[in-house]
């Protein structure tokens, strides 16, 4: 294949070797396992550059979801549960997942209930905006319920302008 894609036929490697020198371009094997081989002149530093640059964008384009963690108490008092509640709906607008942990100190461990019922009341205070990934589960002298975001809700702050200034 030439430079611009065309076809230049079947030929011995030397005369696709002059070719390629004539042109100041690259030899480079495309397809080794076929008979016979395909190969295409190009400039081999500009296609790598291009391959990396797609390379570059799509990684920019994709959103990796991590799993954070958000601890509490089962003493903890109603307020601190609400900041909880709203520190891990913001975490969920972002994409991540949350992993919700319940500690459990010294005796507390003989009254697993009552971090169940926590854990039951953060999930239902979550209902429109996550689902349960995972149950709860106890592990060691914790335990455990892991949500996921149902949809990721940014709003760009570019529309939020756009939309002020249209009232």
């Amino acid at each position: 294949m030439g430079e611009k894609g065309e076809q230049l036929g079947i030929m011995p490697m030397s005369q696709a070797l002059e070719m390629a020198r004539r042109h100041d371009l690259d030899l480079v094997e495309v397809a080794p396992t076929a008979k016979p081989p395909v190969c295409r002149l190009l400039d081999y530093g500009k296609y790598k550059y291009e391959q990396s640059k797609k390379e570059r964008e799509q990684r920019k384009n994709q959103k990796v979801s991590m799993l954070r963690e958000v601890r509490l108490r089962p003493k903890i008092g109603s307020h601190d549960f609400e900041a909880k509640t709203r520190s891990v709906r913001k975490l969920l607008g972002e994409g991540d997942k949350v992993k919700i942990t319940v500690r459990f100190r010294g005796r507390e461990i003989t009254h697993p209930e009552i971090a169940w019922g926590l854990l039951q009341r953060m999930t239902e205070s979550l209902q429109g905006v996550a689902a349960i990934a995972r149950q709860p589960v106890i592990e060691g002298r914790s335990m455990t319920v892991i949500l996921a975001p149902l949809a990721v809700q940014k709003v760009k702050t570019t529309e939020k302008s756009e939309a002020v200034k249209g009232s």
